[in-house]
């Protein structure tokens, strides 16, 4: 016999829409284009698909939440909860710099909002040049990341101009946004001195300050979820259209800020459903039919994993031949119980976060356990904090399975910030065991004097980012830049992206290699006030052998370089930027000027002619 809400929902015509949509969006989203195809398609459609998303789950936040925005008054808000979570946010953002910290997601980043500013494409530009005052993306590709992120920031360029520090920006703001969020959890699930805690839990946490004046996503990827679980507790308790919108759409963006936050699709899922069997009846509003066709891309720009084997990145842990496999458990949890536990000079952990969290995970699986028998008398808080936590737990052991899932690495530590917040998210779960509010007092004590005793120490010396020679070099680089009197000049980095997000002209050595008599050209005519390159080396500690250039920043003979600057930021390794002098052809040199000069044109129109082909020819040679 099929159950009263079953037979409900197969009669309902705007369920078999939504099946129809989903079928659609799965079909066309993985089987019905080619790769290469696919690709492209993401590139033009991409920006708009997540415009769409994201002006649709605004309208919805707007419509549940409206009549709590009118009512909300000076005598009526939280202000001491307010004055917590600035506090909290301004710990966290005062004592690092800001700067790219993990390059290669950031820069990438960065590049794809900058094509999505200047021509709302999903492209990361690979070569820039400026061009008669305007700069101008010559060639980009498909990046592997999620466009929420690179779409929020192309939004900031949008409003106040495009300049690489809005991505500071943006995660400043987001550090507030989270911290609030986090407070609003406490809050629902063991009332305001819980969420105070919260929020102090995690402005002692280093690696959260460290990401927070940062350029990377994973302040959005945390704001998401924490955003995502207040409106899953919301659609529960409301039960309406504008509820249920605003919280699957957060779901859609979500999964759409880091690759495996797709996960937490499953617990959006299950508690959409849930609420339909609270309410007898499925609720389907057009928005939310609509939506698997809004997340098309996705499905689409992951094949960049089929296309590009290099994505997966095992070419940076030799002696691993599968990205994700059980056999890594063991090793991955060894290196997370050393991250967690670690000396605060060497990893940016909290250790009062990390014996709590430890503890608390293992006592509110417990309660979970219990809770789930009766989970129809609980309270929607805590059916979206327990659906959320199997997500959370998921993620865990997704990273647990990771080749590079070592939460001690530095590239890797960001990762475990998800797991900060079920560590946190647990603390909460189990203090509202207890209703004397004695034990949430004591904890917030002992959070308060880790924080200022261990944290900021921590945070003010941030030994622990030092490690990281990336980050170091791109600071670098970065302060070149910021010294050099003109930004007429080109740039020879295989990281080009960094100067063209940063609107130098810039193309990869692997391209400059092969474009000698371009570049000749260039030199020649002095297009470019300067040209320059950018290489490694790394140095023989044993016996004092010539440093050796890092593979692939090796011009060749050809080019004639001039040290510029250079430095020891790493005991193996020396960073350089040299002057490009001259570049030769054997024995010709082709930044010479012709030994005969050229007979001037006769008249205005051959003058004219000259001149057009002078640029055509400057066009087409452009680096």
């Amino acid at each position: 016999m099929i159950p009263t809400f079953l037979r409900t929902l197969i009669s309902e015509r705007r369920f078999w829409f939504f099946v129809a949509s989903a079928v659609v969006a799965v079909v066309f989203g993985f089987f019905a284009l080619p790769d290469k195809v696919a690709i492209n398609l993401v590139s033009k459609t991409g920006f708009w698909f997540v415009l769409v998303a994201f002006a649709l789950w605004v309208w919805a936040l707007w419509r549940t939440f409206a009549q709590d925005l009118r009512a909300l008054g000076w005598r009526t808000f939280d202000w001491p909860s307010a004055a917590v979570v600035t506090a909290g946010a301004s710990v966290l953002l005062a004592h690092e710099s800001f700067g790219f910290k993990i390059v290669m997601d950031e820069i990438m980043l960065l590049g794809t909002s900058m094509s999505m500013h200047l021509d709302k494409a999903a492209l990361t530009p690979l070569r820039g040049n400026d061009i008669q005052g305007a700069f101008v993306i010559i060639e980009g590709i498909v990046d592997k990341r999620p466009l929420f992120f690179p779409f929020l920031l192309s939004l900031l360029h949008d409003l106040t101009g495009y300049r690489p520090g809005n991505a500071f920006v943006l995660n400043a703001g987001l550090t507030l946004v989270f911290l609030g969020l986090v407070c609003a959890i406490g809050r629902l699930l063991a009332g305001r001195v819980a969420g105070w805690l919260a929020v102090v839990l995690f402005a002692g946490l280093p690696l959260l300050a460290h990401n927070a004046t940062g350029g990377g996503f994973e302040l959005l990827n945390l704001t998401m979820i924490a955003a995502t679980l207040l409106l899953g507790a919301r659609w529960l308790q409301r039960r309406d259209d504008a509820s249920l919108t605003a919280f699957c759409f957060s779901g859609l963006l979500l999964a759409q800020v880091r690759y495996e936050s797709v996960i937490y699709l499953l617990p959006v899922a299950l508690l959409v459903l849930w609420g339909w069997g609270r309410e007898g009846r499925p609720i389907l509003p057009w928005a939310v039919i609509a939506a698997p066709l809004l997340m098309v891309h996705y499905p689409l720009q992951h094949r960049i994993f089929d296309v590009r084997a290099s994505a997966w990145e095992m070419f940076s842990k030799p002696g691993y031949t599968k990205p994700f496999s059980f056999s890594y458990i063991g090793e991955n949890l060894e290196h997370a119980l050393g991250f967690f536990f670690a000396d605060a000079k060497n990893q940016p952990n909290s250790i009062v976060l990390s014996a709590a969290g430890v503890l608390a995970v293992v006592l509110f699986a417990m309660i979970v356990l219990r809770r789930v028998r009766t989970l129809g008398a609980q309270t929607p808080a805590m059916v979206a904090t327990i659906a959320f936590s199997i997500g959370l737990g998921l993620q865990f052991l997704l990273l647990m399975c990771y080749f590079w899932g070592k939460f001690d690495d530095p590239v890797i530590r960001r990762l475990s910030l998800p797991t900060h917040l079920a560590m946190v998210i647990a603390v909460l779960g189990v203090v509202a065991e207890f209703p004397r509010p004695a034990l949430v007092r004591t904890l917030l004590a002992v959070a308060g004097l880790g924080l200022l005793m261990r944290s900021v120490p921590s945070m003010a010396s941030h030994a622990y980012s030092q490690e990281y020679l990336a980050g170091r070099e791109t600071a670098w680089r970065r302060a070149f830049m910021e010294r050099q009197p003109r930004s007429d000049y080109l740039m020879i980095d295989n990281d080009s992206t960094l100067w063209v997000t940063h609107r130098v002209s810039a193309t990869p050595t692997t391209v400059a290699v092969n474009r000698r008599p371009d570049l000749g050209f260039f030199l020649r005519n002095r297009i470019f006030s300067d040209i320059f390159v950018f290489q490694r080396l790394k140095l023989d500690l044993g016996d004092g052998a010539k440093p050796v250039l890092r593979d692939g920043d090796d011009l060749g003979p050809a080019f004639v370089l001039e040290t510029v600057l250079e430095e020891r930021m790493h005991p193996e390794h020396i960073s350089r930027i040299s002057r490009v002098i001259d570049i030769k052809e054997g024995d010709v040199s082709l930044a010479a000027p012709p030994a005969t000069a050229p007979k001037p044109p006769a008249d205005r129109a051959e003058i004219e002619k000259a001149r057009q082909l002078f640029l055509e020819n400057f066009m087409k040679k452009l680096p």
